[in-house]
């Protein structure tokens, strides 16, 4: 869904002066191309606003010299609120109208099945009752969906994947620009899941769609039952997450990671590949790869092992 920028400034309410584009999207500063508007709201982005090659940017005054040549600036003293107002000219056009699919030999498809438009399924994939398969979603080869599973618009699942009864893949990731005043604005999800080949889905997971770009589980993950997975969130190959887990947003996972049950992140950090972690831990920061966390806030397992220790001897002590 395409907008000229001079129709996007008066829907935001943003003067507007200068050549007019035509835009396509919405990207962040780092990957928003020529057609895309991007935003800039935190300074610790600051680095790539003289890199970016977004066609323009919501951006606050002072930050405006910046931008690279031939980057438009929309000035705003409210960036991340005019950029929530602005996904909403780009969200998926949600409907309840259908198609036939585009099936693959030896599909087994049962006929209670929900289909969107534009949906493909590969050869010898079978879909069990009651599940949904939204708008433009790619169902790759020999994958099992279990009953009552939903794949929200534009999900693409790769070869042999099993996803388990009640799981919902590209729901919204949980984003929101916060008015002066103290109302809440929604920021549509206009990323999608990628799940690469040979993953499986615990029954009543959930993986959130990327705000922008996507959430991508990388090949041979295996995911427990009721894991929360948050947008734009990266889980490396062959990571184990057991039951109860919970990701916040852009966290980063290498391969091989583990994640004992319980366990959860704050967003927007990395942790390195060959980690593992004690069931409940709390992993507050980027973790290096190679060693065995507890606790929580998460520290290294021989540590944390020994602190328990400590403060069980000081407890029986003060009795």
């Amino acid at each position: 869904m395409a907008h000229t920028l001079m129709s996007i400034c008066r829907y935001l309410d943003i003067p507007f002066e200068g050549e007019d584009r035509i835009i396509n999207g919405i990207g962040t500063l780092a990957e928003a191309g020529p057609e895309e508007l991007s935003f800039f709201h935190n300074a610790k982005y600051l680095k790539e606003l003289p890199r970016t090659r977004a066609a323009a940017v919501l951006i606050e005054a002072k930050y405006v010299d910046h931008l690279p040549e031939g980057v438009i600036p929309l000035v705003t003293d409210e960036p991340y609120l005019k950029l929530a107002y602005a996904t909403e000219l780009f969200a998926h056009a949600l409907s309840t109208r259908g198609a036939s699919p585009r099936l693959g030999e030896g599909c087994d498809i049962d006929p209670t099945v929900r289909f969107g438009r534009n949906v493909t399924v590969g050869a010898g994939s079978r879909i069990m009752a009651g599940s949904y398969i939204g708008d433009d979603t790619v169902i790759g080869e020999g994958c099992l969906i279990h009953p009552n599973v939903t794949l929200y618009h534009g999900s693409e699942i790769g070869d042999r994947c099993i996803l388990h009864a009640g799981c919902v893949i590209g729901s919204d990731g949980y984003g929101f620009a916060h008015t002066r005043d103290g109302r809440h604005v929604k920021i549509h999800q206009l990323g999608n899941v990628i799940i690469e080949d040979d993953v499986e889905i615990g029954a009543n997971t959930t993986i959130d769609r990327g705000a922008l770009g996507p959430t991508i589980i990388r090949r041979g993950t295996k995911i427990d039952n009721l894991v929360q997975i948050g947008h734009n969130c990266e889980i490396g190959e062959n990571n184990l997450i057991v039951a109860l887990c919970g990701l916040a947003g852009s966290t980063k996972l290498g391969r091989n990671v583990v994640l004992g049950g319980q366990s959860a992140s704050a967003g927007h950090l990395e942790v390195g590949d060959f980690a593992q972690f004690a069931a409940r831990s709390g992993i507050i920061k980027s973790m290096e790869g190679g060693k065995v966390y507890g606790g929580a806030p998460a520290i290294e397992f021989r540590l944390w092992k020994r602190m328990q220790a400590l403060l069980m001897r000081l407890a029986k002590r003060g009795n």
